[in-house]
């Protein structure tokens, strides 16, 4: 039994001659709504490609498409359509375990035509239809050609569309970088010594390690092909992961504040200028969140909020916060809070005995025998009804919610 992914007549021209063939891809299928999906194995054919060969291209008009699938199981990257890549043989699944002479084709890489990260497709040759198409034949180093009206973009498969700004990474010695199409990389690099200096080897030892997440490039007026190195400032999200740099990050909130609440002689160091083991998050929102248990912050020295606008708290439980001192309203504070208990019974003690006072001198008579004492009588009634009052309103001056110790 052949195997359903090879013409039996392409075998000695084609498998047989080499183990290593590129292949310009034609189709490719990414889920249940390709119309060839149960056909070639449902979900199990998710990433199978139907291909057309480089050395001969006019197979394509006689409808002989033949079928590959990806080779890593753990690494998803699927070509575009028009982009080539490489074949390997491998056993077919089924009738291979019995009969080694069985096998299918499996791809194991996209050629780097055109040197980006972005895409790499280039047309059939001697398509009849190519004067139709953009004109990547005659692209200068690779570079993305500019779509005009009068240039329709080359068939990149349903969904995707073509960008004219993503840049491939630059390289400095001995990195290695992942790239995705649309801008995000990530980067195991090091502190280089370049000519043109990298925006984290300003400081450590050269050849200590960084690592860059990045998402997003930082828009800029360079052509595509230009590679571009990682901008924290300018990229949309990042993560930075340094054991000895300098992280050139810009914090608008930090340059405000200045730390301010520290004493002079403990203010962390700004962002910008520390170099050493840190992590850095940066982009335009970031959230923290938990499903299940606590989030916990924990450090060293200390921890440091700032903000441009304000800083806000909110919960329908408690905030606890315990501390050996607590300065509000500034790093100064000098002014002692009260208890809010002890001061409210305090009050009540004097305001009883002013009470048990104004209440003796309403009631103090002169001559002639019984006669009202005034003006002391009066003016204790009134400072009697006044004192009442002013005890019954002790109680509103206690929070309900704040308590200290």
């Amino acid at each position: 039994m052949g195997s359903p992914f090879i013409k039996d007549n392409q075998k000695s021209n084609f498998y047989l001659e080499t183990l290593l063939t590129p292949v310009r891809v034609i189709d490719i299928i990414l889920d249940d709504t390709h119309p060839k999906f149960q056909e070639y194995g449902g979900w199990t054919s998710v990433g199978t490609i139907e291909f057309e060969l480089v050395r001969d291209p006019l197979g394509a008009s006689f409808g002989t498409y033949n079928i590959a699938r990806p080779f890593y199981p753990n690494i998803k990257q699927y070509p575009l359509k028009n982009e080539v890549v490489l074949l390997v043989q491998g056993l077919d699944k089924i009738t291979g375990q019995t009969n080694v002479s069985d096998f299918e084709s499996y791809y194991i890489s996209i050629f780097n035509l055109w040197n980006t990260p972005h895409q790499n497709a280039t047309p059939n040759p001697l398509d009849p239809n190519l004067t139709t198409k953009k004109n990547y034949l005659t692209s200068f180093q690779g570079t993305a050609n500019v779509v005009t009206d009068e240039e329709p973009s080359l068939d990149l498969g349903p969904g995707f569309v073509e960008q004219s700004d993503i840049h491939p990474s630059r390289a400095y010695p001995g990195d290695i970088i992942y790239e995705g199409r649309w801008g995000q990389s990530i980067r195991f690099g090091s502190t280089a010594e370049t000519p043109d200096l990298n925006p984290w080897s300003s400081a450590g030892p050269v050849g200590s390690p960084i690592t860059i997440i990045r998402n997003g490039q930082v828009s800029t007026n360079d052509p595509a092909w230009v590679p571009q190195t990682d901008e924290i400032n300018g990229d949309d999200a990042s993560i930075y992961l340094a054991s000895s740099q300098k992280i050139p990050l810009q914090s608008k909130a930090v340059e405000i504040n200045e730390y301010f609440s520290y004493p002079d002689n403990v203010k962390p160091t700004a962002p910008n200028q520390y170099a050493g083991k840190q992590i850095i998050v940066n982009s335009g929102q970031l959230v923290f969140n938990t499903t299940q248990d606590h989030l916990l912050l924990s450090s060293q020295k200390s921890v440091s909020l700032s903000a441009v606008d304000s800083i806000n708290f909110d919960t329908p439980g408690p905030i606890t916060l315990q501390a050996a001192d607590v300065f509000l309203g500034s790093k100064n504070a000098t002014q002692q809070v009260l208890y809010g208990n002890d001061t409210v019974s305090l009050l009540s003690d004097i305001l009883n005995e002013l009470i048990t006072l104004t209440n003796n001198l309403s009631i103090q008579t002169s001559l002639p025998p019984g006669a009202p004492l005034e003006p002391t009588r009066s003016a204790a009634q009134i400072s009697n009804v006044a004192f009442r009052s002013i005890q019954g309103r002790l109680q509103t001056l206690l929070s309900n919610s704040v308590r200290t110790i």
